[in-house]
């Protein structure tokens, strides 16, 4: 199988004693091609320095909800006069979207959002969405602006019908972890009855630990039995399932293999 994994932040300090040392292992286990979300100007560079030292590696450019309260003035100016120079590598904006957890300052998000939906549809490109608690306004927003890119709603963890009224929005489904908990029935239902290439494999590497690894460092190589449970809830063949999703996500991308290959 050749795995791409959607969403990974691989630039955070976790990875960086053996990041090359794990790079060859993860592409030895069929997971050699990742998209990294930055999540605030003060990580830009670091993303765009990864792809630009590692094949197999593209990323994305934007403000995660969490850090829109840490921005200095100006960042949204500075961020579309970064995707003017049109940097290799960059595939997506994002990650982006809203969390409306009660212990995440909300103060801005909405504008924040809104302003990167605008980013995205100037240049193009396909979003990257982080939604908590927040599905529901996610979507009123998108029926709203109808980015005509779409994009990926990351770490989906909502209802069939959630996952249904994003589909036909144009935005596929990240899964990863949430899938291996049998706790979370209403996902893993979505996963079962939405089509295949509605589908996107992610990790969100360090977080978002598979079922039994909770309190370890989540890696890449979890791609693996992600997969594995997705083609077992689905009773389709494994790689019938890797076929798609891998094809899929480059429909999804369109600019990652170009990216990817450079």
């Amino acid at each position: 199988m050749h795995l791409i994994d959607t969403h990974c932040h691989l630039d955070f300090p976790v990875f960086d004693g053996d990041r090359e040392a794990r790079l060859v292992a993860w592409r030895q286990l069929g997971v050699g091609e990742y998209i990294i979300p930055a999540v605030g100007e003060e990580n830009w560079d670091r993303v765009m320095g990864l792809a630009g030292r590692h094949a197999g590696i593209a990323y994305g450019l934007g403000i995660h909800p969490w850090y829109v309260g840490a921005q200095t003035e100006g960042v949204l100016a500075r961020l579309h006069a970064l995707l003017a120079t049109e940097p290799r590598g960059l595939v997506a904006i994002g990650e982006c979207g809203l969390d409306l957890r009660s212990q995440v300052p909300q103060v801005g998000q909405i504008e924040s959002f809104e302003a990167q939906i605008r980013l995205a549809m100037e240049f193009d490109l396909p979003l990257i969405v982080h939604s908590v608690r927040a599905n529901d306004t996610v979507a009123k927003i998108l029926r709203r602006f109808k980015p005509a890119r779409g994009g990926v709603i990351h770490a989906f963890g909502g209802s069939l019908q959630q996952a249904e009224v994003f589909w036909r929005l144009g935005f596929r489904l990240g899964i990863g972890g949430v899938i291996s908990y049998e706790r979370a029935n209403k996902t893993r239902e979505a996963v079962r009855e939405m089509p295949l290439e509605a589908l996107l494999l992610e990790t969100d590497a360090p977080d978002m630990p598979l079922q039994g690894q909770q309190g370890e460092p989540n890696t890449p190589a979890s791609l693996l039995t992600i997969i594995q449970e997705l083609a077992q809830l689905r009773q389709q063949p494994l790689a019938d399932v890797a076929s798609v999703l891998r094809e899929s996500t480059l429909q999804a991308f369109p600019r990652l293999n170009m990216a990817i290959n450079t």
